[in-house]
């Protein structure tokens, strides 16, 4: 955290990077997502002395959004899931096929 943030950032930023590592994030990782977190809610508040366009651009905060753009591709299922299937259904060679040659091999 720069010298002189906040309580609220020194707080938002504990939080995030806890978060982060309960996720399975490592220790550094952690703290570089807390501190991007962090940094993009300052730059949106005016706290920030500099900041780029692209973290004032946004009209809405993260917390603001509550989670809107999360996740916004439907991925399907999963390549566990597909080979779960394929088992089911005895395809041949399953154990050394890709997501998408599991899916081409079901049919999907």
């Amino acid at each position: 955290m720069p010298a002189g943030s906040s309580a609220k950032r020194e707080r938002q930023y504990e939080h995030v990077k806890e978060g982060a590592e309960k996720r399975g994030a490592s220790s550094g990782r952690a703290k570089e997502i807390a501190s991007r977190t962090v940094n993009k809610e300052r730059a949106r508040s005016g706290e920030a002395k500099t900041s780029s366009k692209t973290s004032t651009r946004d009209k809405k905060s993260a917390s603001q959004r509550g989670g809107e753009r999360s996740h916004s591709g439907a991925q399907g299922p999963t390549k566990d899931q597909l080979y779960e299937e394929a088992k089911k259904k005895g395809v041949e060679g399953r154990s050394a096929m890709n997501k998408e040659q599991l899916r081409k091999a079901l049919g999907r």
